[in-house]
Formats: structure tokens, sequence, C-alpha cells
């Protein structure tokens, strides 16, 4: 064979396998998709104290598991102590208080009822006084008189009535009931939930991360003092959108994590994302901005797709690191390019005890 003749034939096998390997391509990125684009998150709780103070105890080190309900650090108490001690003392004084209306009321009642025992007197005193002055037996001062301190005596029992019913408004329901006794009932509640607030304790299982806490530390209300990675994991990948369109959930999956080299986890699709920020429109008052690229061949959009382990391999999914990368195969078909999909990703597989 001359070398034309073998550089041609060099030329002809190239371009053979230039066009299976195209066609190889092509097919395999719909009924076969694999994507590098994958990662192990765990969701991230921030340790947020629900109150301020200083730190006076870490009981915790950086990266420590711990269960729900372990303490991690613990705030200066002794403010939230006298809160607590302040409003039992108001609870005590809305008690005394009540008791002091209550007595009041009671005298209060015994001069409506004297006012009342009044008026009747005065009213019988006016019936013969009237009865009287027909006959001209009195004089008309007298019976002028006597209205007058008939009218004096309504106004002292209605005086007297209105002196209940305030002093019965400004009680309240009696008992647990009364409004004094409930707000400070609520007051000392609330302090009493800021004094176990000052127990900063994890809600969850997980591992304590990015500790920065130190007793000393001021921790204010509301800011972050460390992250706690919980156990739960969810394993997301990004493939083209063109990928997926032949995958729904429920398709099998395979995954091959890079700190696992060498070993294929079957999976399953869970769901796949309604959108991704870019598809999002932000009603903030500006105006739109189209894309402008210069490019003829733009970059294609991703969509995030979220997979499951067996049960069987949740440990070891749980026991990897957050943001883990990982490479997902998916089987939207069967047959044949099922085969071929899982020669891929073994293959894949090996090549991670390379890179």
């Amino acid at each position: 064979m001359t070398p034309d003749q073998s550089f041609a034939r060099w030329v002809h096998v190239s371009l053979v396998a230039f066009v299976v390997l195209f066609v190889y391509f092509l097919i395999a990125d719909i009924w076969m998709p694999v994507t590098p684009q994958s990662r192990v998150m765990h969701p991230v709780v921030q340790l947020t104290p629900e109150v301020s103070g200083h730190v006076v105890q870490v009981h915790v080190t950086d990266n420590q598991h711990v269960r729900a309900g372990d303490l991690l650090f613990t705030l200066d108490q002794r403010s939230y102590q006298l809160a607590i001690d302040k409003a039992r003392l108001a609870l005590e004084q809305a008690g005394a208080q009540n008791e002091q209306l209550d007595a009041a009321i009671t005298a209060a009642e015994a001069n409506w009822l004297a006012t009342k025992v009044d008026v009747g007197d005065r009213s019988r005193e006016l019936r013969r006084i009237r009865s009287l002055a027909a006959k001209r037996s009195v004089s008309e001062q007298q019976l002028d008189r006597s209205k007058a301190q008939h009218q004096a005596a309504v106004a002292r029992a209605s005086s007297a009535e209105a002196r209940v019913r305030q002093l019965e408004a400004q009680r309240g329901e009696p008992g647990e009931e009364n409004l004094a006794v409930r707000e400070a009932r609520n007051a000392l509640a609330s302090a009493q939930l800021d004094l176990g607030f000052t127990e900063v304790k994890a809600e969850t299982d997980g591992t304590v991360s990015n500790l920065q806490v130190t007793p000393g530390v001021y921790a204010k209300a509301g800011f972050v003092m460390a992250a706690l990675v919980t156990d739960s994991a969810d394993i997301i990948a990004d493939f083209r959108e063109k990928s997926l369109s032949q995958a729904i959930p429920g398709d099998s999956a395979a995954i091959v994590f890079d700190s696992v080299p060498g070993q294929v986890f079957p999976a399953a699709i869970t769901a796949v994302d309604a959108g991704t920020r870019a598809g999002q429109l932000m009603a903030d008052g500006t105006l739109a901005a189209p894309e402008s690229t210069d490019r003829w061949v733009r970059d294609a959009q991703r969509q995030r797709v979220h997979l499951k382990l067996n049960d069987s391999d949740r440990a070891t999914l749980e026991g990897l690191p957050s943001g883990a990368r990982a490479t997902v195969q998916l089987y939207p078909a069967n047959g044949v390019l099922s085969w071929l999909g899982a020669l891929q990703i073994r293959l894949i597989s090996l090549i991670h005890y390379i890179y």
C-alpha cells in the first residue's frame, strides 16, 4: 500500500469515526444524557439567637456533629432573670391591686345601698309632706326643702352606683380572667421565654460549621453566629433543556460521586425545577434588560433536576459534605440505549480514579 493510499484510508477512518461519534452524541444527548454539573446539597440552618447578650459558654466545637435539642452556646442570663423577677412582682402587684379594688367595690356597694335606703326614706317623707301640704298643714318652704333633699338623695345614689360601676370596670373580670392579671402573666411568660432563648440549641441533627463564637462575644438577636449543616441531603444536577426533553420524574438514573470513584449509585428523578432565575422578572420599577450577545451560537439554558438515592445508600449520601461534586446519568429510554448509558457512567466512574 502506497503512502497516499494509507493516508486516504486514515482520512476515511477518521471521517467515519467522526460521523459515528457525532451521531452517538446526538442520540446520547437526548436518550442517555449525562452531566458533570451535579452537587450534593445539605440544607444549612443559620444559628441565630432570639435575644441579645454576651456569650458566657460555648458547648460545641467547630465541625462537631450535634443532635436536635443539643445545647450549642449560652448567653448571659442575669438581665433576663431580673426581667422574670420584675414580671413576678408585677403579677403580685396586679393581684394586690385586685384585692384592693374588691375591697373598694364592697365599700362602694355598701355606700350605694345606704344611699338607696336614704332615697327611700326621702321618698316616703316627700309623700307625707305633699299630703300635709295639700291640707295646708305645712308650708310651701317645707315642701320645697323635702323635694330638694329627695333630689339630693337620688343624686347621691346615682353617684354611688356610678362609683361601683367604675370600680368594677377598673377591676375587670374576677380571678384568673382579670385583664391586669392576664397581662402580668403574659409578661412573665415572655420573660421566661427570653430566658430560655439564652440557651441556643440545635433545631435539627447536623454538623456545626464556621463556628466563630467564643466566650465574651456579644450576640445580637437576629444576627447569624454559625451554620448548622443538616444531615438530610438533596442531589441536584443541571442539564441542558434538550437533554431533559424525554426525562420525567420517576425515571431511573445513576450517580457517581467524585469522592467515591469506581462506584455507581442507582437513583431516580424526583423533580424538575419549574424555572431559573433568568426566567424571573423583578417588579422593581426598572425597565427590561434584553439579553445581548455577539456570539452566533449562544450558551444552552440548563434546568435543575433533583434526584434521590435508594434508602440503602442514604448513609453514604448523608456522609458527603455539602457541595460535593457528582456526575449524573439519566435513563429516559430502555433497551440498548439504557445499556449504553450504564456503560457510559461506569466508564466515567473509572475515569474519576484519575482526576
